[in-house]
């Protein structure tokens, strides 16, 4: 079993929905990030999503934007991603790590290198924003033949029509996209997501985690009651922007408030 499958089942078997987080690496500084990603680890994520810094992030609302610009400036290449990944692998041997980010800095290089590179340094899965599944065979297959989960996105508008082409070949677990919008700026109401969640359960056995619009604990521990992960990002963001180089202790206890939450409201129910 992979460790993303792992960290989903641990999470179903505590009664809770596992925790996913989102920082963007190089942000403020490759260096920071080391003491960032262990301080998700100790606070209580059981998946981490590490973003490649790209100049034109076309998903993501401005703390992000900003996020990357910052990450860019302060001078992070694929190199430092790659060796920051290693790094990790070597702390965390259990930790899941997703590289997400967009098709540029994944392809630039070949599908068979960034393939290679992610094994090499123990990445589990990777989410590219504009990738579609009609791209599938240049991209997800070479990712699949490397033992690399490629984790897809459904949306509001992915409909009963377009669901099969994007669980095909999806791994890992699918990343529901609970607005029809960029990152950090909205959330959806319960209903939708409750709809939403039945809808793609019905449809795949693997683990549906939902994201865009989550920044509180209380939202949290909603959405796990229902989805079998919750993902959290901009939130995350906008205290690293806040606190710069200090910022682990504060992301540590943020994310030991959206875990308690959502054990709490899991022991609850």
């Amino acid at each position: 079993m992979s460790r993303i499958a792992n960290a989903f089942a641990k999470a179903k078997a505590q009664g809770r929905a596992a925790l996913v987080c989102f920082v963007t690496g190089g942000d403020p500084t490759p260096g920071d990030t080391v003491d960032i990603l262990d301080a998700l680890v100790t606070g209580g994520a059981d998946v981490i999503e590490l973003g490649m810094p790209f100049t034109d992030p076309m998903a993501d609302g401005p703390a992000i934007q900003r996020a990357n610009l910052r990450a860019l400036a302060a001078g992070t290449k694929t190199a430092d991603i790659f060796a920051i990944a290693r790094a990790f692998r070597q702390r965390h041997p259990e930790t899941p790590l997703v590289l997400m980010g967009y098709a540029n800095p994944m392809t630039v290089r070949g599908a068979d290198w960034f393939a290679s590179a992610c094994r090499d340094a123990g990445v589990d899965g990777v989410i590219c924003v504009d990738v579609p599944p009609e791209e599938d065979p240049g991209f997800g297959t070479v990712l699949r033949d490397a033992g690399i989960s490629f984790v897809r996105l459904a949306t509001p508008t992915t409909d009963t029509a377009r669901l099969p082409a994007v669980l095909k070949g999806a791994s890992g677990f699918l990343y529901y996209v609970s607005v029809a919008g960029i990152t950090g700026l909205q959330q959806a109401p319960q209903t939708s997501i409750e709809e939403a969640v039945a809808r793609l359960k019905a449809a795949t056995d693997l683990p549906i985690a939902v994201g865009f619009g989550v920044r509180t604990p209380e939202q949290a521990a909603a959405i796990g009651a229902v989805a079998d992960g919750v993902v959290v990002g901009s939130a995350i963001i906008d205290i690293i922007a806040e606190h710069g180089a200090q910022a682990a202790p504060q992301v540590e206890a943020f994310i030991a408030s959206l875990r308690d939450a959502m054990t709490q409201k899991e022991t609850a129910a």
